[in-house]
């Protein structure tokens, strides 16, 4: 597997650089998950399966990535992954509790996976309320440990179209995995 780092590329549009780094950051992502002998997994409702794309995009990504959820809806929310309906009427859809009980539900239902991610936020143009602005996205991450699942979740507000923000989901979702199993990360590239 190829961990040579993806470069920028004169002329390209900015979706398919975004798109570039997302299969660098998989790629990574996969020989250090390979290392460990660890799977993963991931749960999407704005990202629609483009996490679990960029991840199957790797080749022999089946040795490391387990199952991807795509659950959309509230109600698949809650009979795949265990979102709590008490979780989704308290704070929404597009909320950290929710990213949070995403995450950790792709592990209870995965039992042979490590580690896990998901997104929920709003990709636009339409969806906005009060204090859920479009391009708000919510991460949940997830780690199996020998005293249980430990699991963070962290909000950010992207800029762009609906296909820019769910773009820039990838690349934060991938990055986020790989700070979640201690692999270094430079953040400073958009």
């Amino acid at each position: 597997m190829s961990t040579t780092p993806h470069k920028p590329v004169p002329g390209l549009a900015p979706a398919s650089l975004s798109h570039a780094q997302a299969l660098g950051l998989a790629e990574r992502l996969g020989a250090a998950l390979q290392r460990r002998g660890w799977l993963m997994g991931t749960a999407e409702s704005c990202t629609g399966g483009l996490l679990a794309g960029a991840i199957t995009s790797v080749a022999g990504s089946s040795e490391w990535f387990e199952r991807g959820f795509v659950t959309y809806s509230n109600a698949a929310k809650v009979t795949e992954i265990s979102v709590s309906p008490d979780t989704l009427d308290r704070y929404g859809a597009v909320s950290e509790a929710t990213a949070l009980e995403m995450a950790n539900g792709v592990l209870l239902a995965t039992p042979n996976a490590h580690i896990a991610a998901s997104t929920t936020g709003i990709a636009g143009p339409g969806g906005a309320t009060p204090g859920k602005p479009v391009g708000m996205v919510c991460f949940g991450f997830a780690m199996r440990g020998v005293d249980g699942i430990t699991s963070r979740a962290l909000t950010e507000v992207f800029p762009g179209d609906r296909a820019q923000v769910r773009q820039a989901s990838v690349v934060y979702a991938l990055r986020g995995l790989l700070e979640l199993i201690g692999e270094p990360v430079n953040r400073s590239r958009p």
